[in-house]
């Protein structure tokens, strides 16, 4: 297994390459919480706990904030199927 490298060993592309990702995965876990938070439950496919919990603690490089805004929101207007 190669040795892991410390931040200080990182080249200057790699700790900005790193930095940027960071402030894009925050910013992307924001703006899902916080249009969890404003959407109602009906809003929501599945769980609004379960949806906050996933983005809150799964690290997965922007994926979840991004899943839930793909298939987490249902689109406004659209009438759920059973309902007449």
């Amino acid at each position: 297994m190669p040795k892991q490298k410390r931040w200080s060993e990182l080249s200057e592309g790699t700790r900005r390459l790193i930095s940027v990702a960071a402030v894009i995965e925050g910013a992307l876990k924001i703006m899902a919480l916080v249009d969890l938070r404003r959407r109602s439950a009906d809003d929501i496919r599945g769980s609004k706990r379960r949806w906050a919990s996933a983005i809150l603690f799964i690290n997965a490089g922007g994926a979840v904030p991004i899943a839930y805004f793909l298939y987490g929101r249902r689109a406004k207007g659209r009438v759920s199927q059973g309902a007449s």
